[in-house]
């Protein structure tokens, strides 16, 4: 059994996301294992750019309202306690509505080769986020 050493909050780069953003890592696997799991932080407004995963990512509100959108122009809304799955290879942005701080634990795994884990894209416009929202299950 180990005990990780915490690393330092990190502030997300702006060529991913926009506006405020800050992280903690609290898993970043060792082979064999290739789980990650970090704590993301959003300011109001903040948001990640358009990205997707090799192996999909599962997203766990812990405070705030999520808003997670796809593609197809949906806006899904999600609260504290949901969790969230986006499959492989989906195309998709998260981040705070506009007027309060949200927080989730956003999971995911690399490949186990050469792979990029997350192939990230241009940013999210004001219209995209700003689309009519629909709650999940």
């Amino acid at each position: 059994m180990e005990f990780v050493k915490r690393q330092a909050t990190s502030k997300a780069p702006a060529d991913w996301f926009t506006g405020d953003v800050w992280w903690d890592v609290i898993h970043a696997g060792r082979e064999p294992s290739r789980v990650r799991a970090n704590l993301v932080r959003f300011a109001p407004g903040a948001r990640t750019h358009w990205h997707s995963h090799v192996l999909g990512q599962t997203l766990h509100v812990v405070s705030g309202v999520a808003l997670i959108g796809t593609r197809d122009g949906t806006v899904f809304e999600a609260h504290p306690g949901q969790t969230v799955t986006c499959p492989p290879g989906e195309e998709h942005w998260h981040g705070a509505a506009p007027d309060r701080f949200m927080e989730h634990i956003a999971l995911w795994e690399g490949a186990g080769d050469d792979t990029p884990e997350t192939e990230w894209n241009e940013a999210v416009t004001e219209e995209q986020y700003g689309a009519p929202r629909t709650t999940g299950g």
